[in-house]
């Protein structure tokens, strides 16, 4: 069973699941993708939703309210990537965009050895299952502009200001 808990955060309603013993779903609950993330999800692990909080989601729950109070830069909740194997090495890079910086999407692709990939990788931004556990709101246009997320873009902005504020 994937075992499911909201959270209220202060940009939205996240959903938080876990599968044994990692955390494997931290989404917004908005929009058409959030529902194709789910039905992913469910396929991959070939297991059904249970509204039950865990052990995990309940600590994935207080790191998120350290994070957003400014108590917390870093995650220590163990993950599990549900994707492809581009999928995974794009999240797997998002872990090392420190916090408080951001990173073009044409930068990220070159970090990763595939830089005509820029638009596959956009994409595998935009299918990143743990938002904020993996931060790909610290990815931006190579304009220095904000493009896409899940959230909504002024969630994205409140995200990075958070970030960018609690640097000192």
């Amino acid at each position: 069973m994937i075992r499911v808990q909201k959270y209220n955060s202060p940009c939205g309603i996240l959903l938080l699941a876990s599968f044994e013993d990692k955390l494997c779903l931290c989404d917004w609950q908005m929009g058409k993708r959030h529902q194709s993330t789910i039905k992913r999800l469910k396929q991959r692990l070939k297991a059904e939703l249970i509204e039950e909080p865990s052990f995990i989601t309940n600590k994935a729950k207080k790191e998120l309210e350290e994070f957003f109070k400014g108590k917390r830069r870093e995650f220590d909740i163990p993950l599990l990537f549900c994707g492809t194997e581009f999928q995974k090495k794009v999240w797997n890079e998002l872990l090392n965009i420190p916090f408080g910086q951001t990173l073009s999407y044409k930068e990220m692709a070159l970090r990763i050895n595939a830089p005509k990939s820029i638009r596959a990788l956009a994409n595998a931004n935009a299918s990143n299952p743990l938002s904020i556990f993996l931060p790909c709101h610290r990815v931006i246009g190579c304009n220095g502009s904000l493009i896409g997320y899940a959230g909504g873009l002024a969630t994205k902005q409140i995200l990075l200001d958070l970030e960018n504020h609690n640097l000192c």
